[in-house]
């Protein structure tokens, strides 16, 4: 497979039946079960409960539902559906719906199956029920999605098939569907699988519920995105505009915090984050206002302070997409992160690149010389990426785990992902050294300078700045360097189903963060949850931040759609989509408390002398207990046997990974890199990652967590998680106590617990509850209801599933009329 294929999801596929192998059950059917949660068998006084959520109803009665006959229980059944109405947006409608589908929980049974109404709108897939979930325990609600919901850019492919004929097709847009489908399987783009069958369905219901699946997930246009619809609704509702703005436009930082984030949309959020790094000799550009220079550069953009507008225009010309030198980032010793796209003049290239190299030297206090990194000669390009996604996600979701079992390390390895990681933290680290040890200024050059350069930028600021590790910051970071650098979101995470440059290098950059995070807990404000809803985001097409290709694409599609639906938009340039920084649009104030993480320690923390509160700042000698030495398994080059990882731990394997190596000219990069990793962690100083085989690990939490097989019932780092969670709030509780200790009692402390930043809250001192029912390693998330085996206990799997039925190859399916 060459690096710039184009690779699919595997699909199923027919087979068939093995000798001696046993058949596949027939989906049962229980007209029973529809008619007991009927309108029919419900009381009088019954009705949809706003409390029960979206598609539950509660009070439904059971007895005597055995008695009636069969077509009066289809019938009530279709009666109580049609009263089950989606948990709708503004602007979504309703564009197909199909009522009598069976939600698939298991392949190896349908005991577990779900009736409903399968429903599709301009924005979603929903599956309305009044079945509980079962074997669910708990449940992260999205306040935009139900419990059943898949957003349409979400869905990857779609699969119908018919088993009566033997014929299955994938379904894209606009295509014919010459028969009956009697299954739908729907691929996400986040490793869910989700089945639905329509046995008791109408044949022609089903198929233009297929159909329209197929249709409004594939949209030929980016205005027929359904942001575009939304946003149009709140301009047409005057009751939700604040000065001509949408409610909910804002971009407020999650978890709790009511700061907002710098969406760098404005010249003073540039010139704020100048002043914050103290960036002496860089000013704020305006030259591309109104996008008069590049239509991939933001309006504002920091440049060095010694080159004139005039210059500025003159040089644009010569650089591929007009992108001039973006200022990222500034040491406090000087020295400066600049993104810059190559030099496509080739007889003006020695000259203009001799020109910005000495106006960054200029800018630097000491008049140091400037280092630049060929990204493109250095890390794997974005077709490579995308082919290593496309293995790791085959092998994670689609390979059967009772045969990859004995192979699965080497299978990881070879999917080359956690290579890529890896190739992106070392480089990243490399350039640090530079920064912070040389002080020396870093260009990262790249064709464009708005794909790559976005990932090694981000890391590289992760690691230096400690502010880059709060919420706050971190959402900052990702507006200025992916967002407003011309990150091509729309392009990259293929919202139109079209893109031949799909490529996962946003996610790439989050499973990156995430590797620090698990490296040094303490430092980060943010938990891997948070890191995991922010990757979900991207696939939820109501968010402006993650859906354009460049701010001056949001701004022209956005005008053009006002023009054609007569809103008025003043003096606004464009229209204000949704922030997905108003985490207050998708998850309650008590579910957002799950992005915190106890274990973060910030730059100043209360403590008491005599009595008095005061407040313990951090110095240079005051370090952690997190210590950043070479493990002793690497002691003389060799790996010790102990700390080779189990079979099951998901891991890569295990290498000698030496730390990198100096070049001939210069010796001091290993020195460095020794020299920090012998010394205790300064948790708000400079972080270096460990980049050998075992520490660098599989995100078990983004990549398993719809896996039931890979669940661990009350295991895995979430118990850690709870433990430290209770602890952290406990210590809550007695600060606060300590600061009103003449305001009452302790007990009237712990009635104030919603005021609590932890989402497990401690229900008095030394709390010793133990680890709740409905903990698995995939909390928050539940993989129940995803297309694969029901989940079992023990280990090896192979035991347990021997002779079990696989539903999924490893072939592609070819389409089928």
């Amino acid at each position: 497979m060459g690096p710039g294929a184009r690779v699919g999801p595997t699909l199923p596929r027919l087979l068939p039946a093995r000798a001696g192998a046993p058949p596949r059950p027939r989906p049962s059917v229980r007209p029973a079960r529809l008619a007991a949660r009927g309108a029919l068998s419900r009381r009088a006084s019954g009705g949809v409960s706003a409390a029960a959520g979206p598609g539950r109803v509660p009070g439904c009665e059971r007895a005597g539902a055995q008695r009636r006959p069969h077509h009066v229980l289809l019938q009530a059944a279709q009666t109580h559906l049609q009263v089950l109405p989606p948990a709708a947006a503004p602007g979504e409608i309703v564009v197909n719906e199909v009522s009598f589908v069976r939600k698939c929980i298991a392949t190896d049974t349908s005991q577990y199956d779900l009736w409903g109404k399968l429903i599709c709108s301009n924005f979603k897939i929903s599956f309305i029920t009044d079945d509980p979930m079962p074997l669910q325990k708990f449940h992260y609600r999205n306040l935009l999605l139900g419990e059943h919901d898949v957003p349409l850019t979400c869905i990857e492919q779609i699969v119908t098939v018919n088993d009566h004929k033997r014929k299955q097709k994938v379904l894209g847009p606009n295509q014919k569907l010459k028969f009956n489908p009697t299954e739908l399987i729907i691929y996400c783009k986040d490793f869910r699988i989700v089945r639905f069958r329509f046995d008791e369905s109408g044949p022609e219901s089903a198929k233009k519920v297929c159909l329209a699946i197929a249709h409004y997930s594939q949209p030929t246009d980016l205005q027929l995105l359904f942001a575009f619809e939304y946003v149009g609704k709140k301009y047409h509702n005057s009751a939700n505009k604040i000065n001509g703005t949408p409610t909910g436009a804002g971009g407020g930082a999650g978890g709790g915090s009511s700061q907002k984030t710098p969406l760098f949309e404005t010249y003073s959020d540039w010139d704020r984050e100048i002043k914050r790094t103290g960036a002496s000799g860089w000013r704020v550009c305006s030259i591309n206002e109104g996008y008069m220079i590049s239509t991939c550069l933001p309006e504002y953009f920091v440049v060095p302070s010694s080159l004139a507008d005039q210059d500025l225009k003159v040089f644009s010309h010569s650089f591929v997409g007009r992108r001039m030198p973006l200022w990222s980032w500034s040491h406090w010793n000087g020295s400066a992160l600049v993104r810059m796209a190559l030099i496509r003049d080739v007889l003006q290239q020695r000259k203009i690149d001799q020109r910005i190299c000495n106006a960054i030297t200029k800018s630097h206090p000491q008049r140091s010389d400037v280092y630049k990194s060929d990204l493109d000669k250095t890390l794997p390009n974005i077709q490579e990426i995308q082919v290593a996604f496309v293995k790791l996600k085959q092998l994670c979701v689609n390979e059967p785990f009772e045969e990859t079992e004995e192979k699965w390390l080497s299978s990881l390895e070879n999917t080359r992902w956690l290579e890529y990681v890896r190739a992106f933290l070392r480089h990243s680290a490399e350039l640090v050294f530079t920064l912070e040890s040389k002080r020396v200024s870093v260009v990262l050059q790249e064709e464009e300078g708005r794909d790559l350069s976005c990932v090694v930028a981000s890391l590289v600021q992760v690691m230096l700045d400690p502010y880059f590790r709060t919420i706050p910051g971190f959402q900052s970071l990702i507006q200025k360097e992916w967002v407003m650098a011309g990150y091509q979101f729309l392009d990259r995470c293929n919202h139109l189903k079209r893109s031949e440059k799909e490529s996962p290098l946003f996610l790439l950059f989050l499973d990156a963060t995430w590797q620090l995070l698990e490296q040094y807990p303490a430092a980060f404000e943010f938990s891997e949850t948070y890191l995991a809803v922010l990757g979900d985001s991207t696939h939820i097409s109501l968010f402006g931040t993650f859906l354009f290709n460049s701010p001056h694409q949001r701004v022209k599609q956005s005008t053009e759609f006002a023009i054609s639906r007569n809103i008025q938009l003043g003096d606004e340039k464009g229209l204000k989509f949704p922030s997905v920084w108003d985490w207050s649009l998708q998850f309650t104030a008590k579910d957002r408390t799950l992005f915190l993480n106890p274990l973060y320690v910030g730059k100043s923390t209360p403590c008491v002398q005599n009595g008095a509160v005061k407040s313990f700042r951090r110095t240079k000698k005051t370090y952690s207990s997190t210590l950043r030495r070479v493990p002793a398994a690497f002691k003389n080059g060799v790996i010790d046997r102990e700390f080779l990882p189990r079979r099951n731990s998901f891991t890569s394997q295990a290498k000698p990974d030496p730390l990198p190596q100096a070049d001939s000219q210069d010796g001091g990069m290993e020195r460095f890199f020794r020299e920090w990793f012998s010394r205790p962690a300064d948790l708000h100083g400079v972080l270096l990652p460990q980049v050998s085989g075992t520490h660098v690990k599989l995100w078990k939490l983004c990549y398993f967590r719809w896996v039931p097989e890979a669940q661990i019932d009350r295991g895995g780092s979430i118990t850690a998680f709870h433990k430290l969670s209770l602890l952290a709030d406990e210590v809550d509780v007695l600060s606060r106590t300590l600061r009103q200790h003449r305001a009452g009692p302790l007990e009237a402390c712990y009635a104030e617990l919603d005021h609590s930043r932890m989402y497990f809250r401690a229900s008095g001192p030394h709390d010793t509850s133990g680890t709740p029912d409905y903990l698995s390693s995939s909390f928050p998330f539940s993989p129940v209801g995803n297309l694969c085996r029901r989940s079992i206990s023990g280990t090896p799997l192979s035991k347990f599933l021997s002779g079990a039925k696989i539903w999924l190859s490893t072939e592609t399916l070819a389409n089928e009329d």
